[in-house]
């Protein structure tokens, strides 16, 4: 005796036609015989119209497709990094900070008196030299050329800003 899900199976492969010679033989004979494989047969034929009836996919219009693809193709791909990014400035910035190291490396090995015979492993440093007084450099002209450097910088910031804004706003942004 064959479970529901068993005759199901032959069912759907005698439909489909996936079934050999034998099975269809003998679906045909155990539908003309046997009443449950008939209420099965039809309930899965039944089924079967449907599916092949029913529209279940909608495909969108080829108009759709095509705007869609045009869209697609205007927008501009990003290149790799490696073609935007120049090489000698990303060396350059990292020459300027080698150098800054080296030079403050050297002054600081300058100040050190190695002259000295203590047994404080030979290290006198004199650190009336490291003091540092800003005031001299702080006054009026230092104060002025500092903030016409931001004043620069806040304008170009504001510009890239207001640039960026309009572009959005041309785009159809919301």
């Amino acid at each position: 005796m064959h479970t529901k899900a068993q005759i199901e199976q032959y069912i759907w492969d005698y439909i489909d036609g996936h079934c050999t010679p034998e099975e269809k033989a003998m679906v045909e004979d155990l539908l003309r015989h046997d009443q449950q494989w008939r209420t099965i047969y039809e309930e899965l034929r039944f089924v079967n119209a449907e599916i092949q009836s029913a529209d279940l996919v909608d495909q969108p219009s080829m108009r759709f497709t095509k705007d869609i693809m045009d869209q697609v193709n205007n927008l501009k791909v990003a290149p790799p990094a490696q073609s935007y990014i120049n090489k000698k400035i990303i060396y350059g910035i990292a020459i300027f900070f080698g150098l800054v190291l080296i030079g403050t490396l050297v002054y600081a090995i300058s100040q050190i008196d190695f002259s000295s015979g203590s047994s404080n492993s030979g290290l006198n440093i004199d650190m009336s030299k490291w003091t540092f007084d800003p005031k001299p450099y702080l006054n009026s002209t230092v104060f002025n050329i500092f903030m016409f450097f931001n004043v620069i910088a806040g304008l170009a910031l504001l510009d890239r800003y207001l640039r960026k804004g309009g572009r959005w706003k041309q785009e159809g942004g919301s």
